[in-house]
């Protein structure tokens, strides 16, 4: 084992929150950290020896009490630490409201329908969604049932608040999803796989060498490396076609494989839908991330070094296109669709969406002016307009094809 230096990010190396200005981002000293949890890090590598990437950003998120998901305040929001699509304006989830619509009714409209949100938060999508169907009069607002599922229950009760001031608490289910496939209906997850741990290798000249972390002579957290703790990270990439360059760093997630099988085991019929900043593995191991793309990010700023706000800073990393695919098919998922966020929007009808938002009672020119604000934000192909859309099928009539799954091309799209 020797010592790996310095492959952390460098602040110029890597980009803002997609979406997000650098100019625009503050100072996120205030934040500190979890000391409780850095002690108890610090106590498992040294009683143990250094431990992996992954399972050190698995305790600094979601350790029970001190992780960062654990905390009973959500960490989206323009109050938290970074802004996601839902946050940014309901029309975001109003058009997943439409795409799930299209699924239901070429289903046969079931009922009920059920809607499965991992990572649910503070009820952001939620409500954008079932406000959308509402104010458009969709049937499946009669059939449909949504339930929120957080790592940390504390959170639930700031859903179903949000829910209950938006007149929707109706259409909340409690409880957790079955163990078996019973269910008709969808999953939803927005932003939740770029959090899921991972596991950080270098290239070197005999292959890949591991990046673990340990504790440093004054006390903090660093990165060493090591012999690979499992052959599954160059099995990963080599099955990708991938070969890092001497001194490259990377993230492979193993997680996403049980991640996406329990997220979807309950689900016997019905279509699951995933929303995050992603690439395919030639970009998203090539050249032009030396050092990765790890980000950090506290009170809307964003962090090079990971060790630094443990338990009080987001930590994320671009998804692997590639390894979704192959762990969706694993889990008897088929595929529907793939396109991106802004064309999503544009392709379930957002002018349909914009009129039925203006339309609401009291709404004036502030909301106009809102809404043209987040429409140009959430439709930038540069930033979250550039966001994957992934969808899958379980039990589904062959052949199904979704209107709002249609890939325009850029020339119809702003950015």
């Amino acid at each position: 084992m020797t010592d790996s230096g310095d492959h952390s990010h460098h602040e110029g190396d890597i980009p803002a929150r997609p979406g997000y200005r650098r100019e625009e981002l503050p100072d996120p000293e205030t934040v500190g950290e979890d000391e409780e949890l850095v002690a108890a890090i610090r106590a498992e590598i040294e009683g143990h020896g250094p431990i992996t990437f992954a399972r050190f950003m698995g305790r600094a998120l979601y350790e029970p009490e001190h992780g960062y998901y654990r905390r009973p305040d959500a960490g989206p929001g323009r109050s938290g630490d970074f802004l996601t699509a839902p946050e940014a304006h309901p029309i975001f989830g109003a058009a997943i409201g439409r795409l799930l619509e299209q699924a239901w009714d070429a289903m046969g409209r079931p009922s009920p329908f059920t809607v499965t949100e991992p990572g649910a938060g503070t009820g952001a999508l939620a409500a954008g969604l079932l406000g959308g169907l509402r104010e458009l009069r969709s049937p499946l607002m009669d059939a449909i049932r949504y339930r929120p599922v957080e790592v940390e229950d504390a959170r639930l009760a700031a859903f179903r608040e949000r829910l209950g001031d938006d007149g929707l608490e109706a259409c909340v289910e409690a409880g957790h999803p079955p163990a078996t496939p019973v269910e008709t209906g969808a999953v939803v997850a927005n932003e939740v796989l770029d959090a899921l741990p991972v596991h950080r290798v270098v290239g070197r000249a005999g292959g890949i060498r591991e990046l673990l972390v340990e504790v440093a002579g004054d006390g903090g957290l660093v990165a060493v490396e090591a012999e690979p703790t499992t052959p599954d990270l160059a099995a990963r990439l080599a099955a990708e076609g991938v070969t890092l360059g001497d001194g490259q760093v990377t993230e492979v997630c193993l997680a996403v494989e049980d991640w996406l099988r329990d997220a979807t085991r309950h689900l016997e019929a019905g279509i699951v839908v995933l929303v995050d900043y992603a690439a395919e593995p030639a970009a998203l191991h090539g050249a032009g991330h030396p050092n990765g793309t790890l980000r950090a990010f506290a009170r809307h700023a964003v962090g090079a070094d990971p060790f630094r706000h443990v338990g009080r800073q987001d930590l994320t990393a671009t998804v692997d296109l590639a390894a979704v695919r192959a762990a969706a098919s694993r889990a008897g998922l088929a595929p529907l669709g793939e396109t991106t966020q802004a064309e999503l929007l544009a392709a379930v009808g957002t002018s349909g969406l914009v009129d039925a938002w203006l339309r609401r009672p009291g709404a004036g020119l502030q909301d106009a002016l809102l809404l043209r604000s987040a429409l140009a934000r959430l439709m930038d192909t540069r930033g979250m307009g550039g966001f994957r859309v992934l969808a899958f099928g379980r039990g589904l009539p062959p052949g199904l094809a979704l209107p709002g799954l249609a890939r325009l091309g850029r020339a119809a799209l702003p950015g």
